[in-house]
């Protein structure tokens, strides 16, 4: 039960029809798990732990840069060369002590990652290399977790939404086959990003990541992308591929 601080707190969510006292206790009861504490992982991160998500674990093996305070809003100019995870932590913390963050400050992968998305009730794909994204959406499709996904580079972002649990759902595989085109082919590092874009990107993310926990309204179909230098969305509809090698056995 939440008591009255906690009813002020989330009052502008509670007084929402599609969210209630009964969303935001799911809310208050939900684990998010979050993979990456860059550009994208910073701001899904603060928003979830702002509205209410009561658990939430951020996995980052990297250290904070300088060349990352331009874009990764978690982390200040204090916490250069501390590691990402344990500086988002802080940062969510600061802003929401009620929410139990747990930092891991290492490349999470194979059984621990499986073990980490099944405890979870959603799992955010905030990372920005080929072979981590393959590997959260194996782990999603193995446990039936809902995986939102996003990606941002340059002027360019989008974002989809897996739900193993929808047997006519695509997987993150069904949209980008796995190939031999190279792990850091599109990395911020190599190419560059706007900085607000990651923000854009990160908060649908949480939106995302709010509706599946809540229960509000219904999650992202497709795959939505925005060019920034535009200012223009486009949405693509993502069939599944019945030959996928990640879920072409899930019924």
């Amino acid at each position: 039960m939440m008591d009255d601080q906690a009813l002020l707190r989330y009052s502008r969510q509670i007084m929402l029809p599609e969210v209630d006292i009964e969303g935001q206790e799911r809310l208050q009861s939900a684990h998010a798990v979050i993979i990456g504490a860059g550009g994208l992982g910073s701001p899904a991160a603060l928003y979830l732990a702002a509205a209410g998500v009561g658990r939430i674990t951020i996995a980052d093996a990297d250290h904070v840069e300088l060349s990352n305070l331009q874009r990764q809003i978690a982390h200040q100019h204090a916490s250069i060369g501390l590691n990402k995870a344990h500086s988002a932590q802080a940062s969510m913390q600061a802003l929401n002590p009620h929410c139990h963050v747990i930092a891991l400050d290492q490349h999470v992968a194979g059984e621990p990652l499986e073990r980490l998305v099944a405890s979870a009730d959603v799992v955010l794909d905030c990372t920005d290399r080929f072979s981590s994204r393959y590997a959260v959406n194996a782990a999603s499709q193995k446990t039936g977790v809902p995986l939102v996904s996003g990606a941002a580079i340059r002027f360019t972002g989008q974002l989809a939404v897996f739900d193993p649990r929808d047997v006519t759902c695509p997987c993150y595989a069904c949209l980008y086959p796995p190939d031999d085109s190279g792990d850091e082919a599109l990395s911020c590092a190599e190419s560059g990003v706007m900085a607000p874009l990651v923000g854009l990107i990160g908060c649908f993310q949480a939106v995302e990541a709010f509706k599946l926990i809540s229960g509000a309204g219904s999650a992202h179909q497709g795959l939505s992308t925005f060019d920034g230098l535009s200012g223009q969305w486009r949405h693509f509809q993502v069939p599944r591929d019945p030959a996928c090698p990640v879920c072409a056995q899930r019924h």
